[in-house]
């Protein structure tokens, strides 16, 4: 049965979410497509409209971003794979000291409780972090509160540190050519096929995960060839825009005020500890700086790939070090709880 007022919601979302894209582009806001209509919906959200997506769009989008990445991929992605296990192993310190110092600062500049402070400061990972804390006696609704404000403030500091530092990429080579209309549909049947069967084992990122792996297989095996086209991924990034900013639509300026300063905080500490990790770590190895502080900031996995797309730089490392994160964070953020989440 169709739910008639959930695509409502969403129909009013993309077109708030548009605008915000149009306005973005128009002043030049760097990687406008998704940080457009994050601010956008985000405004509408919080002065009262009641916005939402519905599963379908959301999973169509991320496809759509999935495939676009894995046309991405040139040579020198894989002569940079060498040096993936040193970034991996320094995304784990990253975000354990991230995690660490987050839930320090809100138990004792904002008197969190230990369990909400914890499940706060987790960097990522939300929909487990809700239903680890569900029966802790944490309070939930401020925990997903800090965590979208976390997750919106990453979406629009990244791409403006990484662009205004003037480290955006320049040398990364996409296609010039774009796949006709037949292998567009073909792409998209197969992505959606093991996007399901992905969903189905739990898969972080499911969508934009079995994308980058179609797109990977068709492409380095000569099937297909060229990137997927701009009237396709332009929309894919302004519906993940706007869906990170439905995030706020509900919450009432008095629970923003109450989180705010704490969310605004974790960020920080999350942004400090990227740059820090990516700065030590480029001295070691031969990636370049802006590329490790996207993949280490600890935002949305869509949103941080993608926007290493909308960026210039390698969406593959990005993707695969975000999915990296969310999988240690499944094993540790419940040892956090257990060391750190006691009054």
């Amino acid at each position: 049965m169709i739910d008639f007022a959930l695509w409502r919601k969403t129909a009013l979302a993309l077109a708030i979410g548009s605008v915000g894209a149009m306005v973005a582009f128009w002043i030049n806001m760097p990687a406008p497509a998704l940080t457009g209509p994050s601010v956008a919906v985000t405004i509408a959200g919080l002065l009262g409209l009641d916005l939402a997506f519905e599963t379908r769009v959301r999973d169509i989008s991320f496809l759509v971003i999935g495939l676009s990445m894995g046309t991405s991929v040139t040579p020198e992605v894989y002569e940079s794979a060498k040096q993936w296990p040193f970034s991996l192993v320094a995304i784990v310190l990253s975000v354990t000291a991230a995690f660490f110092f987050s839930q320090l600062v809100l138990k004792r500049f904002w008197k969190y409780d230990a369990k909400t402070a914890v499940l706060g400061a987790s960097p990522g990972h939300l929909s487990f972090v809700i239903g680890l804390g569900m029966d802790s006696g944490a309070d939930i609704r401020l925990v997903a509160i800090v965590q979208s404000i976390r997750v919106l403030a990453l979406t629009l500091v990244v791409p403006m540190l990484v662009v205004w530092s003037g480290l955006a990429g320049n040398g990364f080579v996409v296609p010039t050519e774009f796949m006709i209309l037949p292998w567009v549909a073909v792409s998209l049947a197969l992505a959606a096929l093991v996007g399901l069967g992905f969903k189905k084992l739990r898969v972080p990122a499911a969508f934009v995960l079995a994308g980058m792996v179609v797109s990977l297989t068709t492409h380095l095996s000569g099937i297909i060839e060229g990137h997927m086209p701009q009237w396709l991924t332009l929309p894919a990034l302004t519906i993940l825009g706007s869906m990170i900013g439905t995030r706020f639509s509900g919450v009432s300026w008095s629970e923003l005020r109450k989180a705010f300063g704490a969310g605004m905080a974790i960020t920080l500490v999350g942004v400090f500890a990227a740059v820090l990790f990516a700065v030590v770590l480029s001295l070691f190895i031969d990636l370049p700086i802006a590329q490790l502080v996207v993949a280490f900031a600890p935002g949305g996995v869509e949103a941080m790939a993608a926007m290493a797309f909308a960026l210039n730089l390698d969406p593959t490392f990005v993707a695969t070090h975000h999915i990296a994160r969310i999988f240690y964070l499944s094993f540790f953020v419940p040892l956090a709880l257990m060391w750190w989440g006691k009054d």
